[in-house]
């Protein structure tokens, strides 16, 4: 059981320095995802819609900022736990910074592959402008992801140990 909380709060606390970067880069006047396009897109699960052809032009649901942030928060204890699985208990024991920050690399592939086209932007943002540079941004902000994950699993060793 400690060993599931250890995860999740490691998870929690490296989605939570993505929030801070997304700030901080809002402070510079550059945008990043508004979470209410996330919680519009999971709210027409349900519904059978997963695909959009731009998800920007479609209704607003009601409730989907608070289910876009939720999912923001799933989606990052969810990739905590595919770290463990992935490197073994031993790495919650013993954290490296090199596996941190390979697998939040290897996370951007989610909004790459899976998101952006479903949104209607195609394959790692092609339809829109400045694909490069949006690309950029998601591996970068995918990077700060990966640092959260080892500070976070720093601070857990920490706590309880």
């Amino acid at each position: 059981m400690v060993t599931i909380l250890k995860i999740i709060f490691i998870g929690i606390v490296a989605t939570f320095v993505v929030d801070i970067w997304v700030f901080l880069l809002g402070l510079f006047k550059i945008k990043s995802l508004d979470y209410r396009y996330v919680g519009r897109w999971i709210a027409g699960f349900p519904h059978g819609k997963f695909i959009y052809s731009n998800i920007l032009m479609t209704r607003p649901v009601k409730g989907e900022l608070l289910i876009g942030w939720a999912a923001h928060y799933l989606i990052g204890i969810t990739f905590a736990f595919l770290l463990i699985i992935f490197y073994g208990q031993i790495w919650l024991e013993k954290p490296i910074f090199y596996p941190a920050v390979i697998f939040g690399i290897v996370t951007a592939a989610a909004p790459l592959f899976i998101m952006q086209p479903a949104f209607g932007f195609g394959i790692a943002s092609a339809k829109l402008s400045k694909p490069n540079s949006r690309r950029l941004k998601s591996l970068l902000t995918h990077i700060v992801y990966g640092l959260g994950l080892y500070l976070g699993a720093l601070i857990a060793k920490q706590l309880w140990n």
